[in-house]
C-alpha cells in the first residue's frame, strides 16, 4: 500500500511527496536536500548502484520540520524506484508489467537540457522516454490491440539481444470520439506565477477547446487559498464564454489542491454523461499544501470515481519547484496519463496531433506478460517499468490495477537478454489482457517473440533512446556505453522531426557533462 506522509507545520498541512511502504528499491528525493550530481558523473557512467532502502518515515517527517512554509526555489521532488536486474530464466521464466503510455520525464528531460543542466538521475523512467516516440506498429483491424514482438543483436553489448514488445491500440477518427465530459481543474496558486507557468497552461488549454467538439463541455474549478467554482459545465457551443473564463485566470494565495480536486470530481459526478468521456484535467505544479482530509484522503477519492468511470489526467507545468512524484501518482491512481509540459509545442502536440488518444481510454488495467522459453533465454532485464511491476499471478487477476491505453496509443516495452544458446526460432510468447472499457469484457491476446538477425531501425533508434536514459540514471548496466555510442546509434536511425530533436538533445547533453 502506498501513502503519503503529510506533516503539519505551524498550523499548514504540508505535503511530503513520498510513497511509503512500496517495494524496497523506491527512494524519495528532494533536489534541495541532496543537490544535483556532478555532470561528470553521467558522463563517466560510474558503477552506482541505483536501488537503496527508503527513507525511514522519521526521517520524512524531520526533512518537513525544516522546510519553512514557502520552498526554497530549487525544491523538486522525485522518487528513486531503482533498476530492474537480470533475472534467471530457469528460476523466473514470466515477467509482468503494466502498460505506461505517460511520457512527462521525457519532457522534464528535456526542459533540464535546454536550460543547459542534466536531470537528476531520480527523475529518469527510461519508459517514458522509450514511449515519447510513437511507433508505426500497424494498427489493429478487428480487435483492440495488435502485437508486434521482435528481437536482433544489441548495439550496445554484442552478447546480448534486445527484444522489443510493442502493443498498438484501435485508432478512431476525431469524429469517431465520445462526446466529452471534461472538467479543468487548475492550480492558480502562488507559484504558479512563476516562470510564466499559468500563462502556459492558459495557452495549452485554449488549444484543447479550440479542439473540441459541439457536443462537448468544459466546466472550470480553480484553487489558490482555496477552491472555487469558476465556470460551471458550458457547452463548447458557447466557446467564448469557456475561452474568455481561462483568459481570466490570475494566480492567487497559497495552494489547496485538495479543495480543488475535491470540488472538480464533484462536478464531474453532477454532469456526468452515460457513454461519454468523463474526466477531470488536472493542470499544477504538484505543489501543495493538502486539506484536513489529507493526500491518502484524495488517492482513495480518486480511485473511488475511477470506478464510477471518471478519470483524472494530470499535466505537469513548471521547473524548480515541482513536485513529479504527485503528479504521477494522481494519474495513476485517477486512471489516467501524465504529460509534463515545457513548450507551446508540446502542448499542441499532445491536444491536437493526440487529442482523441488524450481524451478516450480504449482499455483499462492493461497488463503485458512475458514468457521466456528456459531453453533458447538464460536470463532477461526489463529496461524501466520499475514502478509498473505487476506479481505474475496477477496477470489474470482482473481486479488488479494496471495501466489505461487511449485510442491509437503505442506502448513499447524493450528487453535486454542473454541467449542459451545460437536461437532460431521464437523466443518465447508475449500475452496481453484488459478490460475493454465500451464491453467491459476482459480480453486477452497472444504472439510470439520473434528472432531477427538485425534490430528493425525503429527498434534500434528506441535502443539509443533507452541507453541515453540508462545513461542519465546512471544505471549500472550503462558502463558499457557513452553518450557518443548514443549520439552515433542516433544520428545513423533517427527520422522526423521529434527523432532528430532528440539527436540534439543528445549533443547538448555531451556538451553540458564536459563543462
Amino acid at each position: 500500500m502506498r501513502k503519503i506522509v503529510i506533516v503539519k507545520v505551524s498550523g499548514i498541512t504540508i505535503l511530503v511527496a513520498s510513497l511509503i511502504g512500496c517495494s524496497s528499491n523506491e527512494q524519495f528525493v528532494s533536489r534541495s536536500e541532496s543537490g544535483n550530481k556532478p555532470a561528470a558523473s553521467v558522463a563517466q557512467s560510474q558503477n552506482n548502484q541505483v536501488a537503496s532502502s527508503p527513507s525511514p518515515p522519521s526521517q520524512l517527517a524531520d526533512y518537513a520540520l525544516k522546510k519553512s512554509v514557502d520552498p526554497l526555489p530549487n525544491d523538486m521532488y522525485f522518487k528513486d524506484y531503482g533498476t530492474n536486474q537480470f533475472v534467471s530464466t530457469a528460476k523466473d521464466r514470466l515477467s509482468t508489467f503494466a502498460a505506461d503510455v505517460d511520457t512527462a520525464s521525457y519532457t522534464m528531460m528535456r526542459n533540464f537540457i535546454k536550460d543547459g543542466n542534466l536531470p537528476p538521475a531520480e527523475a529518469i523512467r527510461v519508459e517514458e522516454f522509450i514511449n515519447f516516440f510513437p511507433t508505426p506498429y500497424p494498427a489493429p483491424t478487428n480487435q483492440t490491440f495488435a502485437i508486434q514482438a521482435d528481437s536482433g543483436p544489441s548495439p550496445f553489448q554484442k552478447n546480448l539481444q534486445v527484444v522489443r514488445i510493442g502493443i498498438k491500440g484501435k485508432e478512431l477518427r476525431a469524429e469517431e470520439r465520445k462526446p466529452a465530459n471534461l472538467v479543468f481543474v487548475i492550480d492558480v496558486s502562488g507559484s504558479m506565477n512563476r516562470e510564466n507557468r499559468l500563462e502556459l497552461v492558459k495557452k495549452s488549454l485554449q488549444v484543447l477547446v479550440d479542439q473540441l467538439h459541439p457536443t462537448d463541455s468544459v466546466g472550470i474549478v480553480v484553487y489558490g487559498s482555496e477552491g472555487r467554482v469558476l465556470l460551471p459545465p458550458t457547452s463548447t457551443e458557447d466557446k467564448h464564454a469557456i475561452l474568455s473564463a481561462i483568459d481570466e485566470l490570475q494566480p492567487e494565495g497559497s495552494t489547496n489542491a485538495e479543495e480543488g480536486l475535491i470540488l472538480g470530481y464533484e462536478m464531474a459526478a453532477r454532469s456526468f454523461k452515460p457513454n461519454a468521456i468523463n474526466r477531470v484535467i488536472l493542470c499544477s505544479d504538484g505543489v501543495a499544501n493538502v486539506g484536513e482530509t489529507g493526500a491518502e484522503g484524495i488517492l482513495r477519492s480518486i480511485e473511488d470515481y475511477a470506478r464510477k468511470d471518471i478519470y483524472l489526467s494530470t499535466f505537469g507545468f513548471g521547473m524548480g519547484n515541482y513536485n513529479d512524484v504527485l503528479m504521477e501518482q494522481l494519474a495513476n491512481k485517477g486512471e489516467g496519463n501524465y504529460a509534463y509540459i515545457d513548450t507551446f509545442s508540446e502542448a499542441r502536440r499532445i491536444f491536437t496531433e493526440s487529442l482523441t488518444g488524450t481524451l478516450q481510454t480504449i482499455a483499462r488495467d492493461v497488463k503485458i506478460q512475458v514468457e521466456f522459453d528456459p531453453k533458447k533465454v538464460d536470463s532477461y532485464r526489463l529496461i524501466g517499468y520499475e514502478n509498473r511491476d505487476v506479481r505474475d499471478k496477477d496477470f489474470r487477476n482482473d481486479k488488479t490495477d494496471a495501466g489505461e491505453v487511449g485510442a491509437g496509443h503505442s506502448v513499447t516495452a524493450l528487453y535486454e537478454v542473454k541467449l542459451a544458446s545460437p536461437a532460431y526460432a521464437d523466443l518465447g510468447t508475449v500475452r496481453v489482457r484488459y478490460h475493454h472499457a465500451s464491453s467491459q469484457k476482459v480480453e486477452e491476446i497472444s504472439e510470439p517473440v520473434k528472432v531477427q538477425n538485425a534490430l528493425a531501425p525503429d527498434a534500434t533508434f528506441l535502443a539509443a533512446v533507452a541507453e541515453y536514459g540508462e545513461i542519465l540514471r546512471e544505471s549500472p548496466y550503462a558502463e558499457r556505453s557513452s553518450l557518443a555510442d548514443v549520439l552515433k546509434l542516433a544520428e545513423a536511425t533517427a527520422t522526423g522531426e521529434e527523432q532528430l530533436e532528440f539527436v540534439r538533445l543528445v549533443k547538448d547533453s555531451m556538451a553540458i557533462s564536459r563543462n
